[in-house]
């Protein structure tokens, strides 16, 4: 997957991700047109399907709300690559279907870089700065549940067969 990226520092809390003022709804479309509003109030204007999240230590801090990362993904977010993350947001993230990387090359990655992403190698590659990293790769059970669109399909499926 290709995508632009959007850069963060950080500390990115779950009250900047998805403001609390519209935790009235749990619909993903109306939670996206929110997403990111108190900290980048172009964020919803200019993201794309398929783009990339970059930012550094802790993203996801803060309550652990699912509104965060169902908000991001509903937005047309593809992935998260952060530094570290906050252990309830990045469990939420894969729940929904939302892919997490850790890695430590938010420093070098600017925002609206172009970057190639492949999950089951952990492979991140910047396409503007011809730079390759390596994340951990994300585990074939773990693809299953986003590749199925979150843990609730996936264990619905898994039930099926």
């Amino acid at each position: 997957m290709k995508g632009k990226v959007f850069k963060y520092k950080d500390n990115v809390n779950t009250d900047e991700i998805i403001p609390a003022r519209y935790l009235n709804t749990t619909n993903p479309l109306e939670l996206a047109k929110y997403c990111m509003e108190d900290i980048d109030m172009e964020f919803v204007k200019k993201v794309k399907k398929g783009d990339i999240i970059i930012a550094g230590k802790n993203f996801g801090c803060g309550s652990s709300r699912e509104h965060a990362p169902i908000a991001i993904k509903a937005s047309g977010i593809f992935c998260i690559i952060a530094s570290s993350f906050a252990r309830i947001f990045y469990r939420n993230a894969f729940n929904i279907g939302l892919p997490v990387l850790e890695c430590v090359c938010a420093d070098e990655i600017d925002n609206g870089d172009i970057l190639e992403i492949v999950l089951s190698k952990g492979l991140i590659k910047n396409l503007t700065k011809g730079k390759t990293y390596n994340a951990l790769p994300v585990p074939d059970f773990m693809q299953g549940i986003i590749n199925a669109g979150g843990l609730m399909e996936y264990v619905r499926k898994k039930a099926e067969k």
